[in-house]
């Protein structure tokens, strides 16, 4: 049960409206906005999703630069609410084509007419775009999707050198292609979020000892780190690995979403790997699969209301009458061990009196087939540093820094990473106080946002897609695209 729903821009300015119940101050957009701009508590640079004003829960989520806010006194769900925000955010989008703040001012009455269908006296009533049409008539006014950046996954995408069209993410469920015909076409989208998070690096070298080196232990699943004089009087049987932190967990959010814009709603069978299998059996081996070898273990999955799953024990095939709207037709979860897109490595040591270096290296362990773009390296630095001056590797392009010295923390930007690059970032920092801790312990960690288009780690495949044909001219465009994310990337220090 909500009280309101509104949906403000950038700037603070209220886009739509509608209060349902009354019972919350008709100020709560200028003081959701004031509490999120200027929020200062608990340490945190920003809003958590989530919070209470004076008795009043607000709950957000932001998509593509908007606020998609929900009001209420009550003690609701937390995920109920921020699910429901984001899919009317997607009913919003597939109605208008674009999400945009001008696409919503332009089609006010059709949001108004949705917001009253999906939602009644603060209760949901739907949030099927299927539904709504039977209910909603009124024409989306099309915005010209030239104009705008391109939003989402769906617009990056390449298959061999023939880019996908740009309408797949600007396109309206409901409006016909100019001349009053629809374009036979569906969309497929296998994007897959990754966590991995990997141990401290082992530095280059020891003051006391010299260098060190990193042997795995396949018993420990780990690592055994030995000063080098050490290490060379043991027999060692072991192989001697990089120094470079160990994945200590990984794991893969996966989604296959789907957007169809055939007529007539014709049953469609979508096949996967036939070596799919759900649910771990036995003991996991230690290391990384190669590439293209063994099952594609899932830990666990689920299916859209549509999907039918009397062939997919026999042969891994989905069978499903598409409604109209995007939506997830699969949603999986896999903690098999894989090769991380990423390797990082960040050393930070003092270079004298009221100074350290700090020296990120980050390798691209994808084939050179494959290009990582909008690549953010972070990394926290101590509370005490004033300066930093960074070094870039020579013939260094499109790569940016910068120094926030309001969170204390670096930021390494690169425009894009080709398959099999290493990219290396020195920073020299300036302190106002000696360390008089392990700047080890002061510093990081390192995190890292990226998205991979064309390419997956988990290597669960479509392997084709069948539609039921009307005729034997019958023949609509398919895409199936990849990408993968970065959701928690991070290494220690």
């Amino acid at each position: 049960m909500i009280s309101q729903f509104f949906i403000l821009s950038q700037r603070g300015d209220k886009i739509v409206f509608r209060d349902y119940r009354g019972d919350v101050p008709k100020g709560s957009t200028e003081i959701f906005f004031r509490k999120v701009k200027f929020w200062k508590e608990d340490g945190e640079e920003e809003a958590p999703p989530i919070f209470n004003v004076d008795g009043v829960n607000y709950f957000h989520v932001k998509v593509v630069g908007l606020l998609f806010v929900a009001t209420t006194r009550a003690n609701v769900s937390p995920s109920l609410i921020l699910e429901l925000l984001q899919r009317i955010a997607r009913i919003i989008k597939d109605y208008l084509g674009i999400l945009s703040e001008e696409s919503l001012r332009k089609n006010f009455v059709l949001v108004y007419e949705l917001l009253d269908e999906v939602i009644d006296f603060g209760y949901v009533q739907t949030t099927s775009t299927e539904v709504l049409k039977s209910y909603v008539f009124n024409e989306p006014i099309v915005v010209d999707a030239a104009r705008f950046p391109a939003l989402g996954p769906a617009s990056i995408f390449m298959q061999g050198t023939k880019r996908m069209p740009g309408t797949a993410v600007t396109k309206s469920v409901v409006a016909n292609e100019p001349g009053g015909r629809k374009r036979e076409e569906i969309f497929i989208d296998i994007i897959e979020k990754i966590s991995v998070t990997f141990s401290s690096s082992v530095g280059l070298w020891d003051k006391r000892f010299g260098p060190v080196i990193t042997i795995s232990t396949k018993k420990l699943r780990g690592c055994l780190c030995l000063p080098f004089p050490l290490a060379m009087l043991i027999q060692i049987s072991m192989p001697i690995l990089p120094l470079q932190g160990y994945i200590l967990t990984s794991e893969i959010d996966g989604t296959i979403q789907m957007k169809s814009y055939l007529s007539g709603n014709p049953e469609i069978r979508l096949a996967l790997n036939e070596d799919v299998t759900i649910g771990r059996s036995g003991s996991s081996a230690y290391g990384y699969s190669s590439a293209g070898s063994g099952p594609v273990i899932l830990d666990d999955c689920n299916f859209h209301e549509s999907v039918h799953l009397d062939t997919f024990d026999l042969d891994r095939t989905l069978s499903l009458v598409p409604p109209d709207g995007e939506f997830p037709v699969m949603n999986y979860r896999m903690t098999q061990e894989f090769k991380p897109p990423f390797r990082i490595n960040a050393l930070i040591e003092e270079a004298g009196a009221l100074k350290a270096e700090v020296i990120l290296k980050i390798r691209a362990e994808f084939p050179s087939s494959a290009t990582a773009n909008t690549i953010l390296v972070q990394m926290p630095v101590p509370s005490y540093t004033t300066r930093v001056s960074f070094e870039l590797e020579p013939g260094a392009v499109g790569q940016t820094t910068d120094f926030k010295e309001a969170n204390k923390r670096l930021e390494w930007s690169l425009k894009k990473i080709v398959g099999g690059a290493e990219h290396t970032l020195r920073a020299k920092l300036t302190f106002s106080q000696e360390s008089h801790g392990n700047l080890t312990k002061e510093a990081g960690p390192v995190s890292m946002n990226f998205t991979i288009p064309m390419y997956n780690v988990s290597r669960l495949q479509v392997k084709y897609l069948q539609i039921a044909k009307k005729s034997k001219a019958y023949n609509p465009y398919r895409w199936v695209r990849y990408v993968t994310q970065a959701n928690s990337y991070v290494a220690r220090i």
